[in-house]
Formats: C-alpha cells, sequence, structure tokens
C-alpha cells in the first residue's frame, strides 16, 4: 500500500508562493540551487523599464547618459 499525500494548509501555500515569486531554482553542477530572483518592475528588468520609461532629465539627474538618446529620437 502507498501512502497518501498530505494536503498543505492554507498557512503552508501561502508561504509556498511567497518562496516561489522570492525565489527561482537553477542547476549548478548538477545540483538543484536556490536563488533569489532578479527584481522586476510590471515583469521588465529593471533597466530595461528605465531605459523605455523615463526621460532625459531624470537620466541626466541620476548620471545615466548612457541611456540619452543624442539624436533626441525615443524608441
Amino acid at each position: 500500500m502507498t501512502k497518501q499525500k498530505k494536503k498543505l494548509t492554507p498557512a503552508q501555500k501561502a508561504a509556498k508562493r511567497k518562496r516561489q515569486k522570492e525565489y527561482m531554482t537553477i542547476f549548478i553542477n548538477g545540483k538543484q540551487k536556490r536563488v533569489k530572483r532578479l527584481p522586476t518592475i510590471d515583469g521588465m528588468d529593471v533597466d530595461e523599464f528605465i531605459r523605455i520609461n523615463a526621460d532625459p532629465i531624470w537620466l541626466h539627474q541620476n548620471e545615466m547618459w548612457e541611456y540619452i538618446d543624442q539624436d533626441g529620437e525615443e524608441g
């Protein structure tokens, strides 16, 4: 006879969902390791979000000159 799998309590389910949002599983040397996820804004990488949404004045104030477009064109 096989053991029946125990169901998780609501608190355990919430903790599992929180862990899954905070960490991701990767393989290192054939073993699974849990590492923190990279920060995202609306599902985009933070640098990509800034590149798309920031205006030239904000970029200049925060010393992000590499993202300022030389021609003045956006996109």
